[in-house]
């Protein structure tokens, strides 16, 4: 990452300008032989936060998303240092777009805004504020489109949504207009914004914050996206399989105002007709993919997801790190072992301590050296971390498993070995069984799964990246879905993401983060891990509708005893099977709770002479030959010959191009206990 240097018209600079001055004056050594006075490497919390001021002004969107014959307004609610605007110091913006701020609340409790009876902003959620506005910072929150008191209408990700967010940047920047009202004339102004913004947010905030980065608008310099959509047809779908029995518009109904109910009617309906729960990709989700923008971000990019997150799964952050990548977008990257959970609450003090060297660097121009220090912290068990200079770790290969018959129909092999001519396995979509279930009985024969596992491993294997698993299969009916999971077979102590913490307990005792006010504190409950002790770990899965065989965008009818073959995307991880575990493949149907059951109830046979892993293993092929121990020979043959293997109708392809080309993130672990009940979109985010 290129060096920045330090912003001469930062408030840090300013301030400290005056203590240098006045030290310089004491030095009585000659020129020559005088030190450069050392430039700051933080800011500090000089300024009240209990003196700040606190404003709300509404920024023109340039839209009539509510049809009211009005260009739509936005809510924005500010915080910003009163002695920085006193002396006429502009300052950067800490901003976080939300469509939360009435309806769910933001962070682990909660939080909602709060306003007095002149309508004027008290509580601002989570410790953005408190803690950066101390320190020179403004911090922005914003109602998105048809939220809270916002005009407009909720398009779920789409041109309101982004263009709503986008307008305000704009404002800071001089190029839109903004109101002291909602429906008044009197101009605000944002003469106090140096212009130079950061855009921050966990979920639906990150997602937003994703969106109008790929816009290329001018004056954001970072986002912060924590555990963020990159696509929308991929929160609903996973190659055509949905993955809730809802769409859009249900979220949308969710977090819109009640005024916005009230207008945004045709709004819905468009919502409900281009999201058809068919699995269709439509021109609906294409507006609603940032991944294919990604070569117009100018932001750096500090990403921050859960490996085991299944509301938004680390498709999101694997497909968005790769075309950052090669679009050359600097970029960090943290990976937890939580489900959807914000770093504040699974790594707080770390988290704060990196966030504000990471805004004191691209906003404040301070060098700090943040950008060239290791690019990613992965958890390796809960509350211990490593770091890599770059991600996907070095000397990341793809490297192909073959799965071939064991000594047992249902617990075949999994090894470098291809599979004889003629192998097979087979097994019957049963929804009410999912990935927790198959993975306890890997070593039986079930008729639910085919499962495949290597031996016990004789030196540990990094898998760094996404993977993807290559099927053909032959269905007895006219749908069929198809999951394909990784699971490191072996003893472990993991964080419990299936738990109602997902990961994290919260205590009743509290820490404090800056400054606060009666209406707004800067303290929150402690977190603390929450473990889980299990016998095996699914660290990454990928589903898909196998109707999607030959085209990504649209599914058909399969027709039966044909055999198809499709490649399943997985999540991206980075995930350790240690010396002495088994690494194994599952492939079924239905995950229970995780994708919706297709129409029909299939029985599938494999043909394990066409199906593969191509896993991104750091060290390639040598490292999987080193850890396994010498492959046993293959079986001669089948047990039973399936009926028409031998050929396949259509290939399908994967969206994501090689098993590693620049990953995105998943390692995690499964726990033991399957889950109660799908995962929903998140009101909380």
């Amino acid at each position: 990452m290129p060096q920045r240097a330090l912003n001469p018209r930062s408030p840090w600079t300013l301030l400290v300008a005056a203590a240098l001055t006045a030290l310089s004056a004491t030095l009585l050594a000659p020129p020559a032989a005088q030190a450069a006075p050392a430039a700051p490497r933080e800011t500090r919390p000089v300024y009240s936060y209990q003196d700040a001021i606190r404003e709300s002004v509404w920024v023109d969107t340039g839209l009539d998303g509510d049809r009211d014959g009005l260009a739509d307004r936005v809510a924005v609610d500010i915080v910003r240092p009163r002695e920085a605007s006193r002396a006429g110091h502009r300052v950067p913006v800490i901003m976080d777009a939300s469509p939360y701020y009435s309806c769910c609340g933001r962070g682990n409790e909660s939080q909602k805004k709060t306003y007095d009876q002149a309508g004027d902003p008290v509580g601002f959620p989570l410790f953005y504020d408190n803690y950066f506005v101390p320190r020179g910072y403004a911090t922005v929150l914003v109602d998105l489109a048809g939220t809270n008191r916002s005009d407009g209408c909720v398009d779920v990700g789409g041109p309101s949504d982004i263009r709503s967010a986008k307008a305000v940047v704009d404002w800071l920047n001089g190029r839109a207009r903004a109101y002291t009202t909602r429906t008044g004339a009197t101009p605000a102004t944002a003469g106090w914004s140096n212009g130079r913004t950061g855009m921050i947010g966990k979920s639906y905030d990150g997602t937003i914050a994703n969106g109008v980065a790929a816009t290329g608008v001018r004056g954001l310099r970072t986002i912060v996206p924590i555990g963020a959509i990159s696509s929308w047809y991929d929160y609903y779908f996973a190659q055509g399989a949905p993955l809730y029995d809802t769409g859009p518009d249900a979220l949308s109904e969710t977090v819109e105002s009640p005024r916005a109910r009230e207008r945004c009617g045709a709004v819905q309906r468009r919502l409900i007709r281009g999201a058809p729960r068919s699995g269709d990709r439509t021109a609906l989700w294409d507006r609603r993919d940032y991944v294919p923008k990604a070569s117009a971000v100018r932001a750096s990019v500090f990403a921050v997801h859960g490996m085991q997150d299944l509301n938004v799964r680390t498709r999101h952050l694997g497909q968005w790190w790769r075309a950052l990548s090669r679009a050359g977008v600097e970029r960090k990257v943290w990976l937890s072992q939580t489900g959807h959970v914000d770093p504040f609450d699974f790594r707080r003090a770390t988290w704060v301590r990196t966030l504000h060297r990471w805004f004191d660097h691209y906003l404040m121009g301070i060098d700090n050296g943040i950008e060239r220090e290791p690019m990613a912290d992965v958890e390796r068990a809960p509350g211990q971390w490593s770091t890599d200079r770059r991600w996907p770790a070095e000397h990341t290969a793809a490297t192909t498993l073959h799965p071939r018959p064991g000594t047992t129909a249902g617990t075949g092999l999994l090894g470098t070995v291809p599979a004889a001519p003629g192998s097979a396995e087979t097994f019957t979509d049963d929804p009410r069984h999912g990935e927790a279930d198959w993975a306890a009985h890997l070593d039986r024969p079930t008729p639910d799964k085919a499962g495949f596992t290597t031996a016990p491993l004789t030196r540990d294997l990094r898998l760094s990246g996404a993977g993807r698993v290559t099927v053909t299969a032959i269905p007895t009916t006219a749908t069929a879905h198809l999951s394909a999971v990784l699971v490191d077979l072996g003893p472990d102590t993991i964080r419990d993401y299936t738990g109602a913490g997902e990961g994290i307990r919260t205590r009743t005792d509290r820490d404090c983060w800056g400054g606060g006010t009666a209406g707004d504190s800067a303290c929150y409950k402690v977190t603390e891990p929450d473990t889980a002790v299990v016998h095996h770990t699914v660290f990454s899965r990928g589903w898909a509708d196998l109707g999607t065989h030959a085209d990504a965008r649209r599914g058909r009818p399969l027709t039966p005893g044909r055999p198809y073959t499709i490649t399943v995307d997985l999540a991206a991880g980075d995930h350790i099977v240690p010396a002495g575990h088994r690494l194994a493949l599952i492939i079924a149907g239905t995950d229970a709770g995780l994708i919706e059951p297709p129409a029909d109830r299939p029985r599938l046979t494999l043909d394990l002479t066409r199906t593969s892993a191509s896993l991104p293993v750091v060290g390639g092929p040598a490292a999987v030959d080193r850890a396994l121990p010498a492959a046993a020979p293959a079986p001669a043959g089948p047990r039973t010959p399936p009926a028409g293997v031998g050929t396949s109708e259509g290939v399908g392809t994967s969206e994501g191009g090689g098993a590693v080309a620049g990953v995105g993130i998943s390692a995690g672990v499964g726990a033991p206990h399957p889950r109660t009940g799908p995962p929903r979109p998140a009101p909380r985010g």
